[in-house]
């Protein structure tokens, strides 16, 4: 079993009850599934749970290169020069990033409001992307860009591989069987 859930901005990836969270009990009442991956609190969007723990390893393994695409919004107005080092990978220090595939969009229109919103400086402008990595490490992405000079402040998975969050609203899980 599959299921495609949108985690909403503040929940935590896991089961188990957490004091200052919701966490995925809280949305899921499926025994047995757990996270293939995980999304950092303050992040938000696809998760996929399963049963299947060797799905669970193909997702979870860089080794399998399967693809998250991501849309991020930034503050300021990165040129696309300014992505370059993404696309070559970064030096985060700990560990360089294998190569991104990079390109700045328009605000996507399945967009939901998030609650609280980003904070916004009125002579900053924002600017969206979508990135495509095929790892998955830490705080990875946000990382990414904040070393370009560029900061997330809004974070959205919308693909996992072929698993697309579509219209999933924030909270709500869709059971795939296969």
């Amino acid at each position: 079993m599959k299921i495609l859930f949108n985690k909403p901005y503040g929940v935590v990836c896991q089961f188990s009850k957490h004091d200052n969270h919701k966490t995925l009990k809280d949305f899921i009442p499926i025994p047995n599934v757990y996270p293939a991956g995980r999304l950092d609190t303050d992040s938000e969007g696809l998760i996929i749970l399963t049963d299947d723990g060797i799905f669970q390893h193909q997702i979870s393994d860089p080794k399998y290169k399967m693809q998250k695409n991501y849309w991020v919004q930034v503050e300021g107005a990165p040129k696309d020069s300014d992505l370059e080092e993404l696309r070559k990978g970064v030096d985060l220090g700990d560990f360089k990033t294998l190569p991104a595939e990079v390109k700045m969009i328009n605000e996507p229109a399945i967009l939901w409001e998030r609650i609280p919103p980003i904070r916004e400086r009125k002579m900053i402008p924002t600017t969206w992307l979508e990135i495509k990595i095929s790892e998955g490490k830490n705080r990875q992405v946000r990382r990414m860009t904040g070393k370009i000079g560029y900061p997330t402040l809004r974070l959205i998975r919308f693909a996992i591989g072929t698993y697309k969050l579509e219209e999933l609203d924030p909270g709500t899980y869709k059971i795939i069987h296969e």
